[in-house]
């Protein structure tokens, strides 16, 4: 499933590094869903602090955890890549980061400058510790694939998302001056949407699109230019920025436009599978590409209206894209590392993937995670909606989290009872 060319247990992370970054990631969102219920409404105003503190949650602690996760498990598979000790850089990684993270939603909640520090050095310490190692990497291959130069554009994007990040965290702890700090916000922001959370799924995309759902592949143009193009317009803009802040909005209709582009095409591609079957996964990718062209829909509309609503409708499209196709990986990756790693280890009795996480179950969670997103936009002109999209992502993440634990579970016990093949050797 992961390889054309086969995946062996010895390029593979062990599993706990994998499923325990993706329970970090499902916990922020229980975290999250327990923010909006205190902060309500207000998060829907991008200027206020409660809304700086709930786009964190999500960022970080939720997207940055389930990214992570899948670059530990998918450089290997689709890059080649295989991380040396990796049990020991996911520990320099993890712990610093979530309590950087913790650090940061605390500094933001208390306006204190030294909580400030002490989250620029365990985020920034961790993130680009684990970021130059992957780019290493990276960089040495002898051949690269479109995925693999992808994941190169959008690493060095985190690298900047970071540095700008350490710039505004450094002002707000007295450090720097910040002259330029409403330029650098600006272009932190669309560098972590744009440049990272988008370029990596797009990077990923690229081939297991083709990968899972036996498509046809994209086309050259697309899968070998796309990256470096939105890079290179991100970079651009965020220079020139500095000086005449105006230049966003071309920008972002640019961006908004290849990204709508990019959707369709592989909206295109899913109704081109070979395999006829459908499952949640499929509808998850659905989703998120058609939230991703609403947001960029929206996106563009901010340029001629200042009705807030549609500013906060294209935040929202845009966590209804990242989210569904985390969501989607999610389902394919755990089931997988479970059974791979048991047949693996010689259990013949190791659960299929489907006793894992049994495809009804994957599809609950597509309804309940839809169900989300519709009571999200309902909240915009009805109050009292918000509730229950608070209450919808505590049982989103925590029906995610359950699955992790059940698939953990059944993993240790298939260990502790399961029965191996005997090797008779003469």
């Amino acid at each position: 499933m992961f390889s054309q060319n086969g995946l062996s247990l010895d390029q593979a992370p062990p599993i706990s590094v994998v499923f325990r970054f993706f329970l970090s990631g499902a916990l922020f969102g229980i975290l999250a869903g327990i923010l909006i219920l205190f902060f309500q409404t207000v998060i829907f105003d991008a200027h206020s602090m409660k809304a700086v503190i709930l786009t964190h949650t999500l960022t970080l602690g939720v997207m940055l955890s389930f990214m992570f996760a899948a670059l530990f498990q998918m450089l290997p598979v689709i890059a080649g890549v295989t991380l040396t000790s990796p049990i020991k850089k996911a520990n320099l990684v993890q712990y610093p980061f979530v309590l950087g993270v913790t650090a940061l939603l605390l500094a933001f909640n208390f306006s204190s400058p030294w909580l400030f520090t002490v989250a620029s050095l365990l985020l920034g310490g961790s993130i680009l510790f684990i970021t130059i190692i992957m780019l290493s990497n990276l960089v040495k291959l002898p051949n690269q694939s479109s995925s693999s130069r992808g994941m190169l554009t959008a690493l060095a994007s985190l690298a900047i998302v970071v540095l700008l990040a350490l710039y505004m965290t450094g002002t707000l702890s007295g450090l720097f001056e910040g002259s330029y700090y409403t330029q650098i916000k600006t272009a932190h922001y669309s560098f972590g949407l744009f440049g990272w959370i988008a370029l990596l799924i797009i990077s990923i995309s690229f081939q297991v699109i083709e990968m899972f759902y036996v498509t046809p592949p994209y086309p050259k143009l697309v899968s070998k230019y796309l990256p470096l193009t939105l890079l290179t317009l991100l970079v651009i803009t965020t220079i020139t920025g500095l000086f005449n802040p105006n230049i966003w909005a071309v920008s972002n209709t640019l961006l908004a436009l290849l990204l709508i582009g990019y959707a369709l095409l592989t909206l295109k591609r899913l109704t081109q599978r070979k395999r006829p079957l459908t499952d949640a996964t499929v509808w998850f990718w659905r989703l998120g590409l058609s939230s991703l062209i609403l947001s960029m829909l929206t996106l563009v509309m901010t340029n001629f209206t200042e009705l807030s609503w549609v500013k906060s409708s294209t935040y929202l499209f845009f966590a209804s894209f990242a989210l569904s196709i985390v969501f989607a990986m999610f389902y394919k990756i755990v089931p997988f590392l479970t059974w791979f790693h048991l047949n693996s280890q010689g259990y013949f009795t190791a659960p299929m993937m489907h006793e894992v996480i049994h495809p009804k179950t994957a599809m609950k969670h597509l309804y309940i995670h839809l169900a989300t997103l519709v009571t999200f936009i309902l909240s915009l002109f009805i109050n009292l909606f918000i509730f229950l999209a608070g209450v919808l992502t505590i049982l989103s993440f925590g029906w995610m989290a359950w699955q992790i634990i059940h698939a953990w579970r059944l993993y240790k016990h298939t260990q502790e009872t399961g029965e191996k093949f005997e090797m008779n050797i003469a």
